[in-house]
């Protein structure tokens, strides 16, 4: 029998709740995580979906605290943080900070003011991953970092001892199949899917773990989505697929990925999860675009 690897499973790229004038909803937090624990989920903390990037050194330290001591008795949730910022200084802080405050893995994106060669994003990542005592786990997202990891330097950089997986958001069909065949068979480096709507089809090729944002709003779907999946229940599986698809048109449907995530707290507070509150530089929807999107979920 295969031994199951450590990093696995429905990890949601939690959205960040905040007060009207922007600090952090501490409530909130535990509310939400509340809420994943309950639906069998970890959290990725200050992900794209958790506007990481706007999310102050003082406020981001507080929000993996304050994620830390709600997740309590809650033995099987990790908690993934997001690393922000340009400068590798600062970066190594924060990452220092978040993993003595309990944070079990660090994910990073590729800095993102310069446009970097492949030797570059390979020598970024060696840094961290020296220079940090927590587990790093690799994030290539092309829509907001415009760059892509080129595979082979993920497959160099899974050699590591201290980088543990890739979570991977790139909408491309091969490149998937490529690093899930990378991570394939290896115990020390996992594959999450961040392409929500091939959640199934990642797992059905044999990827660790996926990373939806809508399970935000629908956290036990996505973790039935899984066991579906990974037991060869594929017919339950595209089943749930299509259906938190369809809910996931209702906040990212015609609009930008900011104004989507603004969406998606408003559905989240349909459940008393957060106010619909946003970090500069994004906003709230309009009045009466909350009140469409809070129709069409009832």
């Amino acid at each position: 029998m295969t031994q199951e690897k450590k990093y696995r499973g429905v990890v949601v790229p939690m959205t960040t709740p905040v007060l009207e004038d922007g600090r952090l909803d501490v409530a909130a937090v535990e509310r939400i995580i509340g809420f994943f624990a309950q639906g069998g989920v970890s959290p990725l903390l200050m992900g794209t979906t958790g506007e990481g990037n706007s999310v102050s050194q003082h406020d981001g330290l507080l929000l993996v605290q304050t994620a830390v001591k709600a997740r309590g008795s809650a033995s099987t949730m990790l908690i993934y943080s997001g690393l922000t910022g340009n400068c590798l200084s600062e970066q190594l802080a924060q990452a220092e900070a978040y993993t003595q405050a309990g944070a079990d893995v660090i994910v990073a994106t590729l800095p993102t003011y310069y446009a970097l060669t492949p030797s570059q994003m390979e020598h970024y990542y060696l840094t961290l991953a020296d220079n940090i005592r927590g587990p790093l786990m690799l994030y290539n997202i092309l829509a907001t970092t415009h760059m892509s990891i080129p595979v082979d330097v993920i497959s160099r950089l899974a050699d590591h001892p201290n980088i543990v997986g890739l979570k991977d958001s790139e909408r491309d069909l091969d490149r998937m199949a490529q690093c899930i065949e990378l991570a394939r068979g290896r115990q020390d480096f996992a594959y999450f899917c961040g392409w929500a709507a091939q959640s199934a089809h990642s797992l059905e090729l044999g990827g660790d773990g996926i990373v939806p944002s809508t399970g935000n709003y629908v956290p036990q779907m996505f973790s039935q989505l899984y066991e579906a999946a990974i037991s060869g229940d594929m017919a339950t599986a595209q089943r749930l697929q299509a259906e938190t698809d369809a809910i996931a048109k209702i906040y990212q449907a015609g609009r930008t990925l900011g104004q989507s995530l603004a969406a998606l707290k408003v559905m989240m507070s349909t459940k008393g999860l957060c106010q619909p509150w946003m970090l500069m530089p994004l906003t709230r929807l309009s009045a009466e675009e909350e009140e469409e999107i809070t129709k069409l979920i009832h």
